[in-house]
């Protein structure tokens, strides 16, 4: 029996790293790009050689993906499709910058078979993009949405970033309403947060721009989330809303709730990680390393077991507390669904209240948690209260 997966590529490549990213991004390393798509293409036939794999969500993120041509992403494509078994609905999405993809280009990504584009767009105010160092206008924004219609794309996912230094609840609900203006299908929201390491980091150590304001942040966040309610969007994750198609069916990135219900996915190329078998793994954050490690390998060889491949550099076994734990705390994100209780019992052989009775009483007292449903629908979430303090009940379920 295939077992189904999500599937993700990291494209590492950037124009130009935003001071605010700490993700496995290079800029100024696009010469590396047609080997890198031979090493991915390499890692994708050793990984699938070893078992049979089904896979029900493909995302290519990044990095900036787009920067990709559409003939090097039509080969990636070939080799997913050669190596894996497409589920019918399969969705197949690919993160891009508004202000790196033409017309041209997104008609080429449709006929090559993505469904699904998150552009990231930030914000809808010159001051914030050029805080954020973005490459885009909002008008460049506007364009971009509007020639992805063109091409045939009827699922687009815009990301946005609230609680910036010195942004304003006014500029931030502007951002709003210009950006349901488009209709996209999805919206991830998401907190900044300044990370160590990046210029941000460095940035407000010295100074040199003001941490932002909690409270403020989470006054954007409550605003958001009546405001896009009132407009259409159903909120099914802290950080995600999705629209309602015309067959009654959510827009809910499938990809990610994957991740979110702890099921199994591969990750291909650079500081890509993946989950499977109770295996949690991670490649190699280097190009060169990852490029040399795949081109050195050969088709079949039997120094490689399922997931692995020469690119790997961290494992670990998960045990099943721990697979518990994480599924209460990946699970719990889901702030419509919650985890139910039916289906924890018959993954694992114990209910909630088994393993996390403690926890979970503690959390009801504190109405941080509810009980909703009845039978097979009873699940424990979030109250809605909850929501801006969901790091303090995750953090309750982690051994």
């Amino acid at each position: 029996m295939t077992i189904e997966h999500a599937l993700y590529l990291h494209i590492p490549f950037c124009q130009h790293r935003c001071a605010y990213c700490d993700f496995t991004t290079y800029a100024g390393q696009d010469d590396k790009i047609p080997a890198y798509v031979d090493a991915l293409i390499q890692e994708i036939e050793l990984v699938a050689a070893t078992k049979e794999i089904a896979a029900k969500s493909i995302f290519f993120g990044g990095g900036t993906p787009s920067l990709l041509t559409s003939n090097q992403l039509a080969s990636l494509m070939d080799a997913l499709c050669a190596n894996f078994d497409f589920v019918p609905d399969i969705e197949i999405s690919l993160e891009a910058n508004p202000g790196t993809v033409a017309a041209v280009y997104l008609q080429e990504l449709h006929e090559i078979g993505f469904n699904r584009i998150s552009f990231g767009v930030q914000s809808a105010h010159p001051d914030d993009l050029l805080l954020l160092e973005r490459i885009h206008d909002f008008l460049g924004v506007v364009q971009t949405v509007h020639n992805a219609r063109q091409a045939g794309f009827k699922n687009l996912s815009l990301d946005l970033i609230f609680g910036l230094p010195e942004q304003s609840l006014s500029r931030w609900q502007e951002t709003l309403r210009q950006t349901i203006r488009l209709h996209p299908e999805h919206l991830s929201i998401y907190a900044l947060t300044i990370e160590e390491g990046t210029p941000f980091g460095h940035w407000a150590d010295r100074g040199m721009i003001p941490l932002p304001d909690p409270d403020l942040a989470a006054d954007m966040y409550e605003w958001a989330s009546e405001f896009l309610e009132k407009n259409g969007y159903t909120q099914y994750e802290i950080s995600n809303w999705a629209k309602l198609s015309s067959s009654g069916k959510a827009y809910t990135c499938k990809h990610n709730l994957q991740y979110w219900h702890n099921l199994p996915y591969l990750g291909f190329g650079v500081g890509a990680h993946g989950y499977t078998e109770n295996t949690r793994y991670s490649n190699t954050p280097q190009i060169k390393k990852y490029i040399k490690r795949l081109s050195q390998v050969e088709l079949g060889d039997s120094n490689f077991e399922f997931p692995f491949s020469p690119a790997m550099t961290f494992q670990e076994k998960i045990d099943l507390k721990t697979e518990m734990s994480e599924r209460m705390m990946l699970g719990l994100r889901l702030t419509k669904e919650g985890v139910l209780a039916k289906p924890f019992q018959a993954r694992f052989g114990h209910s909630m209240q088994d393993i996390f009775d403690k926890e979970i009483d503690e959390l009801l007292k504190l109405e941080l948690l509810e009980w909703v449903g009845e039978g097979d629908l009873k699940a424990l979430r979030l109250t809605h209260h909850a929501r801006i303090l969901g790091n303090q009940v995750f953090h309750r379920f982690v051994s």
